[in-house]
């Protein structure tokens, strides 16, 4: 079960080198439910997300080097790139911040993943977070996908 927030961002944090990173590409096989494939540095993971805003089920399985390349010819719309930037907000929270390239240069994304609901109800968001679009589809990268 994923319990998660997320935002737009106005502006980026300073410093972001000075964070833990990973570069991504992200494709979908299906939006309806979610099937993704996604390359994070050197591993490759399928992904499985069922419907909901705050709260999803979502299921990691390993992908081989040659299966994503194999399922990436098989992605409908556009592929995402993307560098997500891990943040430590407290000893619990940690921020998933998203810099987003080609298609989506420009665009910022952040995302805050809680134990439970409770705690995500409860969420204050730090001063440079922007709009809160958890309850929005329309900045889930399976719909982002979609659009060119």
């Amino acid at each position: 079960m994923e319990i998660e927030r997320k935002y737009l961002i106005r502006q980026l944090p300073h410093h972001l080198e000075q964070y833990d990173s990973h570069l991504i590409e992200q494709g979908y096989l299906c939006t309806e439910p979610v099937v993704r494939i996604r390359r994070q540095d050197d591993s490759y993971i399928l992904t499985y997300k069922s419907k909901g805003l705050l709260v999803r089920e979502e299921y990691n399985l390993p992908l081989t080097e040659s299966a994503y390349h194999h399922l990436k010819d098989k992605v409908d719309g556009i592929l995402i790139s993307k560098t997500r930037y891990l943040i430590p907000l407290n000893d619990i929270l940690k921020i998933e911040l998203d810099v987003f390239h080609g298609d989506y240069e420009g665009l910022y994304l952040a995302e805050v993943e809680f134990p439970t609901e409770e705690m995500a109800g409860e969420f204050t968001p730090p001063q440079w977070f922007g709009e809160d679009v958890t309850f929005s589809n329309k900045y889930h990268n399976s719909v982002l996908s979609q659009k060119r």
